[in-house]
């Protein structure tokens, strides 16, 4: 069992910026991708981004290149999102996911979510 616990959601404004950290506990030997995924009211889960815990490799949807940042703490097993410049089309329910590659994340372990909600 791997446990994925959020944190640092919250309420801001447009243009402002949030951290979101997710810190990984349990069997997480053979998990090599963690990310983020966020679903907001009425839409499906989507991917945000993801890490590859061996080598740092990156993925990004597009509506966040150039504003969003994931990085990863091997020693402390935590992966960050740093969020800038946030618009209200980011409000929704962030979900980290840990997985063996990128493509099987979603087959993996997940967080219980957070909520991120951006007025305008």
């Amino acid at each position: 069992q791997v446990q994925l616990v959020e944190s640092g959601g919250g309420l801001v404004q447009a243009g402002d910026s949030l951290r979101l950290s997710c810190a990984a506990s349990g069997r997480t030997f053979g998990y090599n991708a963690m990310g983020w995924f966020r679903q907001a009211p009425g839409k499906e889960r989507e991917f945000v981004a993801s890490i590859r815990k061996s080598d740092g490799t990156t993925y990004y949807a597009d509506s966040v290149k150039g504003r969003f940042t994931i990085s990863r703490d091997n020693v402390k097993n935590t992966v960050y999102l740093q969020m800038n410049s946030l618009k209200p089309e980011d409000t929704a329910v962030y979900y980290c996911a840990a997985g063996y590659t990128r493509a099987t994340m979603r087959q993996g372990s997940w967080g219980q979510g957070i909520q991120v909600t951006v007025s305008s």
